[in-house]
Order: C-alpha cells, then structure tokens, then sequence
C-alpha cells in the first residue's frame, strides 16, 4: 500500500514523538543531590613539643578506712545505711552481746576469787612471820608462805587483767566510728556471723579529695616528675567545662599485675568535689616527636591507600580530603607530622561518610541535651 505524498510529513511526526516518549521512558532519572550532613569540627593548634593526655578518674576521700568488729560473733543490728553521713563516735552496727557478757561474768568472778586468795595470803603471812619471831616455826616454813604470798598476789594481778581485757571485748561488740565521713560501702546485715577483723563497712572520712586514676606503664616516669608541683594536672568534673588545678600528691610504686596501669592520687584542694564523683584529668607529657599537630585519632580516615583528614572550608561549608603524614600515636591522639597547618578546622565524626566538595553544617547540641549535659551549646567540641 502506498501513503499519499501529502501524508508523509505528519506520519513522520508522530514516529518521531513516538520514539522520542519511548526513550524518554526508558532513560534514568537523574541523581538526587548528596545530603548535607551535620558533623563534629575541631580547630586544630601546634602543640609546641608536648602531649596533653587525659584520663578519667574518681573522686574519693583521702582517708578511707575499712572497718570491722574486733571481735567475732553475729550481726544484730546495722544501723547505718550505704551513702549515710556519720560523725564521730556513732555507732554504726551491734552483735550480740550475750556470749561476751558471760564471758565478763566469768573474768568478774575468777577476779573476785582472785582477791578472796590474795587477802588469805596476805593474812596467812603475817601470822606466820608473828611465829617465826616467837621460834614456833623454820625459816623454811616462812618462805613457803612468802612465796604462796606473792603466787595469789601475781593471781590477782593476772586477773584484774583478764576482766579489763574481757569489759573491752564487750564493749567490742559495738563498731563505732573512729571519724566524721561517709559510709561508701555496706557488707553486713543483721544474721551475719563475722570473724574479727572481717571488713563490713567502708568509711570515707571528711577533709581533703583526691582525683584517683590510672595511667599506662609508659607513662609512670612522666607522671612521678610531676608530684608536687603545683597546678601539675587540671581536673574537672564530668559533665561540665570548668577545669580546676590539682597537685599529684602519690604514684604507685609498682603496675598493677592485672591492668598494667599506676595508679595516681591527685590532691583536688578545696574545688568542692562531691565523694564518688566521675571527673576527667588532663596534663602534658613529652612526645617523641618535637614538631606536628595533634588531632583524634577517630578525625583520620583512609583514601586511595593514604591517611587523610576531612578539612572543612569555612566561606563555602564544603569539604575536601587532604593527605597527611602521621608520626607519634598515643592512646586515642595522632600526631600529624606532615599536611596540616594550624588553624585549620577538621571533621572529628562523621568521617567515613563524607565526599569531596560535600555541603555540611556545624553540628550545633540541643538545648535539651545542653542542659542534660550541664555546658551551653558548642561548635568545636
């Protein structure tokens, strides 16, 4: 069949709108722009030859005593309770006395039989020294009952002792707080027997606070240079900015055999830390390398078989990945020998989900979490 020479034009029009929506629909959509993310930045500075570490540490009392009955027996009463403000000479737990008191009982009577003996003695001697004199009896009869003299007054002696030592023991079976503080633990309840000496209660006594932390075993010299020096470390409690000095009062003489740590006590001063608190603690220690820039170890990230930083250009909020050269890692910090200059600000987190020339944003914490946290909200944490 042949078309009319008039047709030819329109039919060819439509073939070519027909193909035209055919490939339309088979063609891919474009591709979604990358979101912009929200991610942590840190101003990185020089850190001019030295390391600040920090660790977490506790809050604890000075003087901390463990205390327990002097003697044994079984639990009657504990009077105080885990957390609880004692002073000094409170009673704070109560065995049962009955067996300590018959126990003064019998040391009372073998003193009173020891008296009744002595005062026999005593008046057997005189009357015999009378008839020694009169020539009724021997020398060697009067020595005898010199002798028995001394033998009951030596008796009585012993057990005048005995019933002192047995009235402390009944008094023993009170604990009572040697000093004011707070109980920090709580390991006895009423039922218990306990062995003398047996620690049942902890008691933290009030004056000064320590900051107590561990530190690894390359870092034991570093750490005992600076005991005594004043404003050495800084402290502050969890959750807050606020650092305060401190002075590292005491460093473990050996690592412990399990953790392979030294454990430090700093002394915290009058800064007004509460007992069991979580706090951080920061100082300098020397590092191996004298030049370079400090950064988290979590800011690197790897790219075509190099480690790279994310570095936010700050004008057009966009990143890109600079190559760098590590030197000395300690714990979680990285020293960035070569490829990075002061003064510039680099992702933290986030790092692995970022692309070259990404829009971001400063992650800025809610008011809520601010709150919660105790600190305002920040830019650079």
């Amino acid at each position: 069949m042949k078309l009319n020479a008039r047709r030819m034009p329109a039919v060819m029009a439509l073939i070519s709108s027909a193909l035209a929506l055919v490939l339309a629909g088979c063609s891919k959509e474009a591709p979604a722009p990358t979101p912009e993310r929200a991610v942590r930045t840190l101003l990185i500075s020089e850190t001019g030859g030295v390391l600040e570490r920090e660790f977490s540490a506790d809050i604890r009392a000075r003087t901390e005593s463990r205390l327990g009955f002097r003697v044994p027996g079984k639990v009657a009463r504990r009077l105080v309770e885990l957390g609880q403000s004692v002073r000094s000479g409170q009673v704070l737990g109560q065995l049962d006395p009955q067996d300590l008191r018959l126990q003064q009982d019998a040391a009372r009577a073998g003193l009173a039989a020891a008296e009744a003996n002595a005062t026999q003695a005593t008046s057997d001697l005189k009357r015999f020294t009378e008839l020694k004199s009169q020539g009724f009896i021997s020398e060697a009869e009067l020595e005898r009952h010199t002798t028995m003299a001394r033998t009951a007054e030596a008796n009585l002696r012993q057990a005048r002792a005995q019933a002192g030592v047995q009235s402390n023991q009944t008094s023993y079976a009170a604990l009572v707080a040697d000093a004011a503080g707070v109980i920090t633990s709580v390991d006895m309840e009423p039922g218990q027997v306990v062995n003398a000496g047996m620690p049942v209660l902890t008691l933290a006594h009030d004056g000064p606070r320590d900051a107590v932390f561990a530190v690894p075993e390359d870092l034991g010299q570093a750490v005992r240079g600076l005991v005594g020096k004043k404003d050495a470390i800084k402290v502050r409690r969890w959750g807050t900015s606020e650092w305060v000095s401190a002075t590292v009062r005491e460093v473990a003489a050996a690592a412990d055999p399990v953790t392979r740590t030294f454990l430090v006590k700093a002394d915290v001063g009058k800064a007004g830390f509460e007992l069991g608190q979580s706090a951080s603690v920061a100082f300098n220690t020397p590092v191996r390398v004298s030049g370079g820039l400090r950064i988290p170890l979590y800011a690197l990230a790897e790219r075509d078989g190099k480690s790279i930083v994310w570095v936010l250009d700050g004008k057009t909020m966009t990143v890109k990945p600079q190559p760098v050269f590590t030197g000395d890692i300690t714990g979680n910090v990285v020293l960035v020998a070569k490829g990075l200059n002061a003064g510039q600000e680099i992702v933290t987190a986030g790092v692995h989900a970022l692309n070259p020339g990404q829009k971001v944003r400063r992650y800025q914490a809610g008011a809520a979490e601010a709150a919660a946290s105790g600190a305002s909200p920040a830019v650079k944490p």
